[in-house]
C-alpha cells in the first residue's frame, strides 16, 4: 500500500471478532491465561492490544521491524539511551532540541555517558569526533530550531563504517516526508505528541528499530524502563495518524507560503527555511518528499519580539508544534532555556528568533495575522525610542 492508504486503514481489519473498523481501547492491566495457556498479553505494560496494532503501524511507515510506543518524546529517548553504557559516547546534532539537551548533559552525563555537539552538516567534523567509545550518532534532521538538514545517507553510510549506531529524531518530517532507514539509520524517533498527533491532545512518543537483534533489545528495555502508552493514548494517535497526509500537505503549502512572506518582509532579518538554502534544498529534495510545516525565522530588532508576540491574534504564543493550529516558540526563553548561553550563540539562538509551527488555517489569515502584529510592534518600539 502507498503511505497515503496506509495511514488511513491503520487499525482497520485489525478486529476479526466484531469486525470493528475502528479498533477498540483495551484498558485491562491484566490478562486471563485461558486454559492455563498465554493469549500473547499478560500484563499491559509488556504488551497491550491497542497499543500493539498504533506499534505495528509505526514500524510498517518507517519500514522499521519493531515498534515500541512510550509516554513521551523524551520516553522515546531515555529508552533508547538504555542501550549504552557507562563510559560510552554519543555525537549529537548541534543544534537539536533543548528538551534533548537537558536529558542528555543534566541527566545521562551523571551516569557516565558522555556527548560531543557537532555541525553534522560537516562530514569531516563527525570523523574527528569520533573516539574509541563512540557508540552512536544521533540526529535531528530537520534541526530544532534552525531547521537544518543533515545528509542521511552520508552519515548512515560513515557509521556503518565505523560501527556506529545511527539514531534518528524524525519528528519534524514524519514518515510521510521522511524515512531514515531508507538510508541506512538503526533507530527512528518521534515525539509522536507533534505532527503524528496532529492536535495537541495527546502526549506520546515512539521508536523504530531495524534489525532482530537490536529490536529485541530496545523490547527489553521498554518493557524494563516501563514508560510504556496507555491505551486511550494510543488510540487518539492512531486517530491523528489517519489523517496526516492531509494534514502535512496542507501544513507544507502553507509554510512555503508564509516563508516566502516573511523573507520579503522589512523587519525580518533571515528566515530559516531548507528551500533558501541551496545544498539543504537539494539534501532534502533527494531524501524526502518536503519540507515540513515548521520554520524559523529572526527579527531585525530584539525589542520586536515581545510586543509581536502579544499582538498575534490568530496564531498562538506557545510551547510544541505539529498541531492543526499555528503556534509560534521563542526557544531562547521556551524549548532551549536550559541550554547554556555560550552554545546557544555558537548555534545561532539569540533573542530575536522566533520559530512558528504553520498551522492548517488560510493562508492569508496567517499573513494578515503576522503582519498586523509585526506593524504594531514596530509602531510600540518607535513610539517608545527603542528601535
Amino acid at each position: 500500500m502507498r503511505i497515503e492508504t496506509h495511514l488511513a486503514q491503520i487499525g482497520t481489519k485489525k478486529e476479526p471478532k466484531t469486525g470493528a473498523i475502528n479498533f477498540p481501547v483495551y484498558f485491562a492491566t491484566a490478562y486471563e491465561h485461558i486454559g492455563g495457556v498465554s493469549t500473547g498479553f499478560d500484563y499491559t505494560r509488556t504488551a497491550n492490544p491497542t497499543r500493539q496494532v498504533l506499534e505495528q503501524s509505526i514500524a510498517a511507515l518507517e519500514e522499521g521491524d519493531a515498534g515500541f510506543a512510550c509516554s513521551s518524546g523524551m520516553a522515546a529517548i531515555q529508552t533508547v539511551m538504555g542501550l549504552f553504557s557507562q563510559g560510552d559516547h554519543l555525537i549529537v546534532s548541534l543544534d537539536l532540541y533543548g528538551g534533548t539537551y537537558r536529558l542528555f548533559e543534566q541527566v545521562l552525563s551523571r551516569y557516565g555517558l558522555t556527548f560531543s555537539w557537532v555541525d553534522l552538516r560537516d562530514l569531516s567534523q563527525v570523523e574527528q569526533a569520533i573516539q574509541p567509545n563512540t557508540k552512536a550518532i544521533f540526529i535531528e534532521t530537520l534541526t530544532n530550531p534552525l531547521i537544518q538538514v543533515i545528509n542521511l545517507e552520508e552519515i548512515c553510510q560513515l557509521a556503518k563504517r565505523q560501527q556506529l549506531l545511527t539514531i534518528v529524531d524524525n519528528t519534524f518530517m514524519t514518515p510521510y516526508l521522511q524515512q531514515p532507514i531508507k538510508w541506512g539509520a538503526d533507530i527512528v524517533l518521534h515525539s509522536a505528541t507533534k505532527y503524528l498527533g496532529g492536535h495537541n491532545d495527546v502526549l506520546a512518543g515512539l521508536i523504530v528499530s531495524k534489525g532482530e537483534e537490536l529490536s529485541e533489545r530496545i523490547g527489553f528495555l521498554h518493557n524494563s524502563i516501563g514508560a510504556t502508552l496507555a491505551p486511550l493514548d494510543a488510540w487518539l494517535l492512531m486517530r491523528g495518524m489517519k489523517t496526516l497526509a492531509l494534514r502535512m500537505n496542507q501544513h507544507l503549502a502553507n509554510a512555503r507560503e508564509l516563508a516566502l512572506f516573511l523573507n520579503q518582509h522589512p523587519l525580518v532579518e533571515k528566515v530559516f527555511y531548507p528551500s533558501f538554502d541551496p545544498e539543504g534544498r537539494q539534501i532534502l529534495t533527494k531524501q524526502a518528499r518536503g519540507f515540513s510545516g515548521i520554520f524559523s525565522f529572526r527579527l531585525k530588532d530584539e525589542n520586536l519580539v515581545r510586543p509581536f508576540l502579544e499582538h498575534l491574534e490568530v496564531i498562538s504564543f506557545a510551547e510544541s508544534l505539529g498541531g492543526v493550529e499555528s503556534l509560534i516558540t521563542h526557544p531562547a526563553t521556551q524549548t532551549h532555556a536550559d541550554m547554556p548561553d555560550e552554545l546557544c550563540q555558537k548555534i545561532g539562538i539569540c533573542g530575536r528568533l522566533v520559530r512558528i509551527s504553520v498551522g492548517i488555517e488560510h493562508i492569508e489569515d496567517l499573513q494578515q495575522d503576522i503582519a498586523q502584529a509585526l506593524k504594531k510592534a514596530d509602531q510600540i518600539i518607535r513610539r517608545s525610542g527603542l528601535s
